[in-house]
């Protein structure tokens, strides 16, 4: 696999297309605004962001609840004179007084825990009776925990008693616990006096700007003092875009996140309401595009016509996109590759190693990452490159901090970074895979029927021997990590299985005869244990393309299982898949920085309301007045119902920017897209499709020169 140059369509087995018409030309996400993208969650509604305040009920019902709770933890800490008393009979009126100190200090702390000293209880040496200690309070103070220390002498242990970290009346943001904290699926803290009523999490809706959904969230959670754990979403959203997405944090008030919205530049937060559960990833339909291709030019408007009404009626082929891959030279599936093979330090390298040809060498901005590389290969010191090193390289700073503690352990340096993060490179493997066999099929056996041998999704009451069903895409870990990351696209967050529980089969001569499936049935495996692979030649394309690269899909070389094909379950995807909701109309304009869509701050603009966004630094001078854009009398509309896969994973584009400021042009024409796409899809790949162009970063650079 070349690893000398950005990486290409054709690299990683995007070949086809559906139509045999023309394409034209049409710039890319020339501003980030070209690019909208709201969440479509799992009842089929879009998500947008309509109000920017905490309603004033939600303020009423927060005051009276915390009034009953207050009332309920009076009640509460009089009913601790009985449990004293008990305890005075086990422990004795000493330890007993401490006890009622400590208590007391407890209910009227306001700071962090570390304000309440610990106690220690005298010294014992009768291990039944410290355990039964030890017992008492887990089952009569569960805001406290107890642990035993060494005594006066070496015949006596004591036991120490101290606050719960997540416990009772805990509103620190300075526990020494946080490694305890670490390991919960999200951030504990919040007031302990939070309102059962309520539901635990606070859900909104998340607008940015020109921001991923990791940096967006912690910003936030920076200026509310909390943890980005505490946080939960559906899919992490591209950072070229207008984007809009719901959001879950754990016992936070709406009106501490409203009070933000003056202080957020390119973010803003809305719509609150409380939920008894936060948002794992995979938790969304997929999402509404709104994508404007600017620059369009064509041999005439029936070209364009006839491109978009054949998206609209046949749909693409459902590849992974380019961002699956990563933006430079050396894309994960490579790394991928070489960790199912076991070459742990090759896969160091490859991770770290400075990278000829990158894409991110056309951004001169960025050109110092690749000095931060050179500098690490040439002198191999860890600590001054982890100084240089621009902190959202986080599998990169993840390894060599490891690489530090433990030199030579490239294993163990692999696994410390995110495993979210780190799946995408098996994952990008199994995509590079499914992406040459979309293609094999498109090649050998076209668009529009199914053949014998396909693997179809069931219908109604199926019940072939054949039948094989899926329900996660990894084994015995859990898929539901988040983290940052450079390969995030438009879809959603980790690689969650595209139909829960779906039976797929083999289709027969009998199903062929009758006409029992049709293409938009078809679907191919992602490798794994429990996946079948079709019966015709479409299964030869993964077993050849991986011997090519010493790989075997039913043997693993290796004992690490997260790094294995063969330890994953594997998954489906569907061939073709057609664009929902589909409308398109073509625009007139005549100023390159002009918005040609709107967005939901925009709608609030319009609407009246306070807290409007602050212009971006880097130039959002992008006046929202639409007045400059004429509709050319051409569009098309073609609205189907949203399907409910929930399949793909979500990866970043890194690009650059447009300079603003006033560019008055001849009028030039735009394309806008309205589209909405199940979570396993691209829209990147949609729009290609309609082109008949790469989808590159680097190709539609060098259309806005």
């Amino acid at each position: 696999m070349e690893t000398s140059k950005a990486t290409e369509e054709s690299d990683v087995g995007i070949l086809c297309y559906i139509s045999q018409l023309p394409g034209f030309r049409g710039i890319l996400k020339q501003r980030y605004a070209d690019f909208i993208v709201n969440e479509v969650d799992t009842d089929g509604n879009v998500v947008h962001l309509t109000c920017l305040e905490s309603p004033p009920q939600m303020v009423e019902e927060t005051k009276e609840c915390a009034a009953k709770v207050s009332d309920e933890k009076l009640s509460e800490s009089k009913s601790y004179e009985a449990e004293i008393g008990l305890f005075r009979s086990l422990a004795g009126d000493s330890d007993a007084e401490k006890l009622e100190s400590l208590i007391s200090q407890v209910d009227s702390c306001t700071g962090s825990e570390d304000s309440v000293p610990h106690i220690v209880l005298s010294p014992d040496s009768n291990k039944t009776h410290r355990t039964a200690v030890h017992n008492f309070f887990k089952q009569n103070f569960k805001f406290l925990v107890t642990d035993t220390t060494d005594g006066p002498d070496a015949s006596s242990k004591c036991i120490r008693v101290r606050l719960d970290s997540g416990g009772h009346k805990n509103n620190g943001r300075n526990s020494k616990k946080r490694k305890e904290r670490g390991e919960k699926p999200f951030d504990s803290r919040g007031s302990s006096n939070w309102p059962e009523p309520l539901g635990k999490f606070l859900r909104f809706h998340l607008y940015k700007e020109n921001k991923d959904t990791q940096e967006a969230l912690g910003i936030i959670g920076k200026m509310l003092g909390i943890q980005s754990k505490s946080f939960g979403f559906a899919g992490t959203k591209d950072k070229r875009a207008v984007s809009t997405q719901r959001v879950t944090v754990f016992k936070q008030q709406a009106s501490r996140l409203a009070a933000l919205n003056d202080r957020l530049i390119g973010i803003k937060v809305g719509d609150f309401c409380h939920v008894k559960e936060g948002l794992l990833l995979g938790k969304l339909l997929g999402n509404r595009f709104t994508v404007t291709l600017r620059g369009v030019i064509a041999d005439s408007e029936d070209t364009i016509k006839a491109a978009a009404d054949s998206l609209g009626r046949h749909g693409f082929i459902n590849y992974f996109g380019l961002q699956r891959f990563g933006t430079g030279s050396v894309p994960t599936h490579l790394i991928g590759a070489t960790l199912l093979r076991g070459e742990w330090k090759t896969a160091v390298s490859l991770i770290l190693d400075p990278r000829e040809g990158d894409i991110l060498l056309l951004f001169p901005c960025l050109d110092v990452i690749r000095m931060v590389r050179e500098y690490y290969k040439e002198s191999n010191d860890i600590e001054g490159t982890l100084r240089q090193l621009p902190r959202h390289l986080v599998a990169e700073r993840a390894v060599l901090q490891c690489l530090k503690k433990c030199p030579g352990d490239y294993l163990q340096a692999l696994k410390a970074i995110p495993r979210t993060l780190r799946m995408m490179y098996v994952h990008g493997y199994q995509s590079y895979l499914w992406n040459h066999a979309a293609s094999e099929r498109v090649q050998k056996y076209g668009f529009d029927q199914v053949v014998l041998g396909d693997l179809v999704y069931c219908k109604g009451d199926d019940s072939e021997k054949e039948t094989v069903g899926v329900n996660s895409e990894c084994n015995d870990d859990n898929c539901d990590d988040t983290y940052d990351c450079s390969h995030l696209d438009e879809t959603s967050g980790t690689d969650l299985l595209e139909r829960k529980n779906t039976l797929v089969k083999v289709v027969t001569v009998e199903d062929v005869s009758a006409g029992n499936y049709t293409v938009d049935d078809v679907v191919l495996p992602m490798p794994g244990s429990r996946v079948i692979f079709p019966t015709n030649e479409i299964a030869k394309v993964y077993h050849d393309l991986a011997k090519k690269d010493a790989i075997n899909l039913t043997e693993s070389v290796h004992s690490v299982k997260e790094f294995s094909i063969t330890s994953m379950t594997g998954s489906y995807r569907r061939v073709f898949q057609k664009p929902l909701d589909f409308e398109w109309e073509l625009l007139a304009y005549n100023d390159s920085n002009k918005p040609l869509a709107e967005t939901d701050l925009d709608n609030i603009s319009k609407t009246g309301s306070t807290n409007i966004i602050k212009q971006e630094e880097q130039g959002k001078g992008e006046d929202t007045d639409l007045s400059d854009c004429t509709k050319l009398p051409v569009s098309s509309r073609n609205s189907t119902a949203l399907s409910t896969d929930t399949n793909e994973g979500s990866e970043r584009e890194v690009e650059s920017e447009q300079v603003s400021g006033s560019n008055w042009q001849e009028t030039q024409m735009a394309l806008k897209l309205s589209l909405t796409l199940p979570a396993s899809c691209y829209a990147t790949m949609a729009i290609r499709e309609l082109l008949k162009t790469s989808t590159s970063v680097a190709y539609h650079k060098t259309l806005n020169q």
